[in-house]
């Protein structure tokens, strides 16, 4: 599966556009000029922690990245059934 590149004109369209790491989403709003919808988090955001996922290629610790990423997808999930249940963006 090849990586989506992200561009402006993309903007409008998810409720969400979620980064795994801080230079990511630094990333990310610097493409889109700052966030003032409140649309960019931080995966672990959705989990309640504000932090980056560690990339496990150079921590070497794959099993901290994937309990990580698991656990954010998961509070994600809860949020996303939250939303389609109650009809609006939650957290």
């Amino acid at each position: 599966m090849a990586p989506i590149t992200f561009a402006i004109e993309r903007w409008d369209s998810p409720s969400y556009l979620i980064a795994m790491d801080t230079s990511n989403l630094r990333g990310i709003e610097r493409i889109t000029g700052g966030d003032p919808a409140n649309k960019v988090r931080l995966l672990l955001e959705f989990a309640g922690e504000r932090r980056s996922i560690a990339d496990p290629w150079y921590t070497g610790d794959f099993d901290e990245t994937y309990r990580d990423v698991l656990r954010g997808c998961e509070a994600l999930c809860d949020v996303l059934c939250k939303t389609k249940k109650d009809g609006k963006i939650g957290k």
